[in-house]
This record gives structure tokens, sequence and C-alpha cells, in this order.
């Protein structure tokens, strides 16, 4: 509107400008006059000059007066010029710096990005600590409880002390004795051998405590009853002796099992006579091993002399590898023959006799005669089969 306003102003102030001029000129045209000696007509042109440059003048003072623009551009056009070069420099300039901070900022960004990853990995980490301080803590609880029980064992044992130490007095006694035994060795003759079986038994599982260990002290009994026997004593007196803590062990360990067990009272070392007789007991898990009528083992064979010995010779031999394959199966041999099984002589001999009878190449077969289990003994059925036979 300020701009259409001026532009009226001048339009008005060159229109009475030159209606002034063109009348000045006029009247000097009609009177003739002259300006510093010159023609009327060259005056009248001076004069039109000079009105056309009072309008320009003019023009320029009113938009001069009229507006800062005008006057910047017409007096300071070269300081706006220099002004626009330095903005425009400062421009160049904001421009690299915001493309800086434009790299800044995607830098910036990129760090952002892995500083919130190395945040997440770090508040997974936090979590699994946090998991493992509860874990901690929960341990830390169960080993409290385990210390607590700890102590109260210990309040237990600490009343056991009494009753060790009567059975260290005990001990000393017995160690004693040994020593006596020690002392009479060489002149004494040895009844039991080390690891010799006094006694042995099945010990039932599924049962009370008690019952367990009334069946160890029926075996206790046997054992007494078969030292006494090979001592020429009386039964009635006690000859068996058992270190009572490993009684008990033993008497919890087949209760916990929850198997059938196979107990055996064995000499815990070469005894004299007139010694105590020491034992030990030994735990095997029993089991079925071989049903009646089952199949053992068979061998083929070849008697080529005819001799008595020779039948014999491989009858002995195949029973020895019934007893190794019973023994690798699971029967427990005996500690100081090795072996499993019980079988009469008579029926050896008749294995031998069909061996001699036929005279020739066969198999010989042993099966079991009834249901053994770990402790057997193992009763055999023979049967020799000819292949053929020689005249």
């Amino acid at each position: 509107m300020y701009g259409i306003v001026l532009i009226a102003a001048l339009i008005v102030t060159g229109g009475a400008i030159a209606v002034i001029g063109d009348r000045v000129g006029s009247k000097v045209g009609k009177k003739k006059l002259s300006l510093f000696g010159l023609r009327p007509r060259h005056t009248s042109v001076i004069v039109t000059i000079v009105t056309g440059v009072l309008i320009t003048t003019l023009t320029f003072a009113v938009l001069a007066a009229a507006s800062e623009n005008v006057r910047v551009a017409l007096f300071g056009m070269e300081k706006l010029n220099e002004e626009m070069r330095d903005t425009q420099a400062k421009l160049d300039e904001a421009g690299q710096k915001l493309a800086v901070a434009d790299k800044k900022q995607q830098e910036a960004g990129a760090a952002l990005k892995k500083s919130q990853g190395e945040i997440d990995a770090l508040q997974k980490e936090q979590a699994a600590l946090e998991t493992r301080t509860k874990e901690l803590a929960e341990t830390s609880a169960q080993l409290e409880a385990a210390k607590q029980e700890l102590t109260e064992q210990n309040s237990s044992l600490a009343s056991q002390n009494g009753t060790l130490a009567e059975e260290n007095k005990e001990l000393e006694q017995r160690t004693e004795a040994l020593r006596e035994g020690l002392m009479i060795m060489r002149e004494g003759d040895i009844v039991f051998r080390a690891g010799e079986v006094l006694a042995s038994g099945v010990v039932r599982s599924g049962r009370s405590l008690d019952e367990i260990r009334s069946d160890l002290g029926a075996l206790i009994q046997l054992a007494n009853a078969g030292a006494a026997d090979r001592l020429d004593g009386n039964r009635e007196e006690n000859y068996i002796w058992i270190y009572t803590p490993e009684y008990e062990e033993a008497a919890e360990k087949i209760a916990e099992s929850g198997v059938d067990t196979v107990v055996r009272i064995v000499a815990a070392g070469n005894l004299v006579r007139g010694e105590p007789v020491r034992t030990g007991l030994q735990l095997f898990v029993n089991r079925m091993i071989y049903r009646e009528g089952e199949f053992i083992l068979s061998r083929s064979f070849v008697l080529t002399s005819g001799q008595t010995a020779e039948a014999e010779t491989i009858v002995m031999r195949f029973l020895q590898e019934v007893n190794e394959a019973a023994k690798a199966k699971g029967i427990l041999p005996d500690p100081i023959r090795g072996s499993v099984g019980v079988m009469g002589s008579s029926q050896f001999y008749e294995a031998v006799s069909a061996i001699m009878a036929g005279h020739g190449s066969g198999v010989i077969s042993a099966y079991a005669q009834e249901d053994t289990d770990s402790l057997g003994p193992l009763r055999l059925r023979l049967t020799v089969d000819m292949e053929n036979k020689t005249e």
C-alpha cells in the first residue's frame, strides 16, 4: 500500500513540474527571454532541460525522503554489496559449519545407537546379575540351613565321643591281643585264611532297619557256629569280632539300597588258633543269574587217544570255562578257591564215561540245574553229544 501511494505522489509531482516547466517554457518563448545572452529558442531548450532535471531530481529526492531502501540503493549500494558479500561469506561459512554439524550429528547418532546397544547389553547383564544374586541368596540360605544341620550333627557327634572312646579302648585291647597273636604265629597253626568266607546269605530289601539288623545278627551267629566247630569250641561262646560301626553302616546301606543284598562275613586276615576271629562284611547286589534248565556254555572236543585221563582233562577244562563264564555273568566266586559251581563226582564221571563210550568228536554242554542267584552256588547238569564214533 505504501508503494502505491509513493508512486501516485511521484506521478502527481512529475506532472506538476512538467506543467510548470511547460508554462515557464511557453512564457520564455512568448516573451523571448534570453539567459546568459543566449537566443530565445536556446533559452527555451535550457528551460526544458532544467525542468527535466528538476523532475528527476525531485523524484529522487521524494523517493529518498520517503523510503530508506531508496536511500540505501542510491547512496549505500556499494556498502550494501559489500555487506551482501560478507553475508554470503558468512552464509557459506554457516553452511560449512552446518555440514560439519550434520556430520557430527550423524556421528553422534551412530554413537547414540551404539550406546543404546551397550545400554541394552548392560541391562541384560544387569538382569542376569540380579538373577545370579537371587540364586546366590537362595544358595546362601541353603548353606545356612546346611550349617545349622552340621551344627546339630556336631552336637550329636560330640555326644558319641564317649562311645567312641570306649570302643577305642576295646580296639587297643584287641591290638594288644593281635600283638600277642603275632608273637605266637610262627608256632601256631592258621585256622582261617584272609578273605575266607565264614558265612554268607541274602538279606531281603523293603523291610525295616531292625529286621535287617536281625538278619545280619543271624549271619553272625552262623559264622560264630562255624568258627566254634573249626576251633573245637563251644557254640555258646562268642568267637566272631566285627567292628560295630561297620555293622551299622552295612545295615543302613542295605535298608537304603532297596535291593536284595548278598552279605558275606569274611576273615580279616590269616588267623591263628587262640586269637579272636576278626572279620569284615562284604556287600553285593543280588540278582537272578541263571534260571532252571538255562543253557550256560558248550564246547566241542575230539578224543584222540581213547584214554580216560584225556577224557577227564576234557571235562575238567570245560568245567573251568563254565566257572569263568559264570563268574563273568555275576555269580560270586569263593575267595579262596575261585570256584562258583557244585557238582557231584558221580556226574563228573558220567560225563567222562559218555566221552569214552563215544571215542570220537562231540559237544559237551552245561545247563543250570536250578535257579541260581549271585550268591550261588551254581549246580550244573552236563550233557555229552557225540558227533561220530570210531571203531
